[in-house]
C-alpha cells in the first residue's frame, strides 16, 4: 500500500528506531537469558512494570545519559527488584551487578545494530522530506541522538519528560504537526505502537504507518483497518511513500 502527498515525516523513536518494531521489554528479556539470569518470563514482566514505573516516579535518568548508561540503570533496577523480592538470590552484589551490566549492555548493542540500519533509511527520507521526532521519553533523547548520530535528522524533537504530554494523548503528536508547519493530512506518523502511535495519529487527521512487530502482549487484537499502511521492518518506509 502506497501513501501519496506526505510532505513530512514524525517518527516514533524506541521501539521504532531502536529496535525495528520490538518492544524493549523482548530485547531486555533476551538480555536476561543471555547473562544467565535464573528467572522466570513471569517474574522479569514484573520486574519490568516495577522498573518503569520507577523510572517515572524519580529522575533516575540524567539529561547527559547515553544509551548504554540509561540500560544501566534500567537493569540495576529490576535485578535489584528481583534480588529484594527473593526471585533471585546471586552469590553476592559483584554477581548482580556483573549479570545486570551484561543483560545491559546485550540490549545496547541489539540498539546499535539496529540504529545503523535506521541511520540509512533516515538518510534517504531527509533528502525528501522534514522530520521531527516525538517520543515519550526520559529527558534525554538529545544526548541519545547525538551520540548515535541521528540528531541531525531531527531539527524537532517532542520529548514527554521536556513537554509534560505522553502519548497516547494526540496532543504530544500535534506538537509534532505544528513543528513541521504542516496540515496533519499531509504528514505520516511512523510508530511500532497501535496504540501509543497510531490511534493518536490517526485522531488528529495524520496518516499513520505502523511498523508492526513483536508487541507487549503477542495476543493484542488491533484493527489493522485503521493504520494507512503496515510495515513489518523499517526499510519498507521509502517502498511506500510516493
Amino acid at each position: 500500500m502506497n501513501i501519496e502527498n506526505i510532505q513530512g515525516l514524525i517518527f516514533d523513536y524506541g521501539g521504532t528506531l531502536d529496535t525495528n518494531a520490538r518492544h524493549w521489554a523482548h530485547v531486555i528479556w533476551e538480555g536476561f537469558q543471555h547473562a544467565e539470569i535464573p528467572v522466570s518470563h513471569e517474574q522479569f514482566r514484573e520486574a519490568y512494570v516495577y522498573g518503569e514505573r520507577a523510572l517515572a516516579k524519580a529522575p533516575i535518568i540524567l539529561p547527559d545519559d547515553n544509551f548504554p548508561t540509561l540500560m544501566r540503570k534500567k537493569l540495576e533496577i529490576e535485578t535489584t527488584h528481583l534480588m529484594e523480592m527473593g526471585v533471585w538470590q546471586p552469590s553476592s552484589l559483584n554477581e548482580r551487578r556483573q549479570k545486570s551490566d551484561q543483560a545491559a549492555q546485550y540490549c545496547a548493542d541489539y540498539a546499535q545494530r539496529n540504529i545503523e540500519r535506521s541511520h540509512k533509511v533516515l538518510t534517504q527520507l531527509a533528502n525528501r522530506y522534514p522530520m521531527v521526532l516525538v517520543s515519550n521519553f526520559y529527558g534525554n533523547i538529545g544526548t541519545i541522538l547525538k551520540d548515535y548520530h541521528l540528531d541531525s535528522f531531527f531539527p524537532h524533537v517532542i520529548e514527554s519528560a521536556v513537554v509534560g504530554v505522553r502519548k497516547p494523548d494526540p496532543a504530544i503528536y500535534q506538537m509534532g504537526v505544528d513543528a513541521l508547519q504542516l496540515p496533519a493530512e499531509k504528514t505520516a506518523v511512523i510508530g511500532d505502537s497501535f496504540g501509543k502511535d497510531m490511534v493518536p495519529a490517526k485522531a488528529i487527521g495524520c496518516k499513520a504507518i505502523w511498523m508492526k512487530g513483536e508487541g507487549w502482549n503477542s495476543d493484542e487484537q488491533n484493527d489493522e483497518t485503521l493504520p494507512d499502511a503496515i510495515i513489518y521492518d523499517i526499510n519498507e518506509i521509502t517502498e511506500i511513500l510516493k
